[in-house]
């Protein structure tokens, strides 16, 4: 069967959108669709799963673990499970990003408040 969905259904807040596969006849992926205004992101997290950013546009410094590194649209960045983790739109214009999950919903635990 296939299913079309438009962006505005999958809308979590701002410029952010979220598809979580099991909401959609148990596919095995979540990702969200990223478009995040300098200095916006997530605060400190982990998933029991990897994480694989694909940055499309604008600049992005992520922190995971112990290791800081700023990147470019053009660049994919993963994270590996269980590590925390954080980005930061660290540049002039909009962070364009698409972030993979493998499951078919969003695990997270938030470390930061």
């Amino acid at each position: 069967m296939t299913s079309i969905i438009p962006w505005e259904k999958l809308q979590i807040g701002g410029d952010t959108y979220r598809f979580q596969g099991g909401e959609h006849g148990g596919v095995a992926t979540t990702f969200f669709l990223v478009h995040a205004s300098p200095g916006g992101g997530p605060r400190l997290h982990r998933h029991p799963y990897e994480e694989v950013f694909v940055v499309q546009q604008g600049q992005a410094t992520f922190t995971i673990g112990d290791t800081t590194r700023a990147v470019s649209g053009g660049h994919i960045v993963i994270g590996p499970a269980n590590i925390p983790h954080k980005f930061i739109n660290s540049g002039e214009e909009t962070l364009q990003m698409i972030n993979i999950h493998p499951s078919q919903q969003e695990i997270t635990e938030w470390l930061e408040g």
